[in-house]
């Protein structure tokens, strides 16, 4: 699938096919996160710092798994 980039004010942009749109539940307004590899770029709905903060919430939840039972 290719796509080509226009000048968007004083940057370059490209539009995404619908398909592509419709297949990752993405919509005007989302966030997508760019991470430059040496085989291109990705574009991904996910957030590699937000999986960090879940990952630290998980283990914290289950460390403290008693404590949080009694409080609620």
């Amino acid at each position: 699938m290719q796509t080509k980039l226009r000048k968007i004010g004083s940057s370059l942009g490209t539009t995404l096919p619908k398909d592509v749109l419709d297949q990752l539940g993405l919509r005007e307004g989302d966030i997508l996160n760019i991470t430059v590899t040496a085989q291109g770029i990705t574009l991904s709905p996910f957030d590699p710092d937000f999986e960090a903060f879940l990952v630290a919430a998980e283990d914290t939840t289950a460390e403290y798994r008693d404590a949080l039972k009694a409080l609620a």
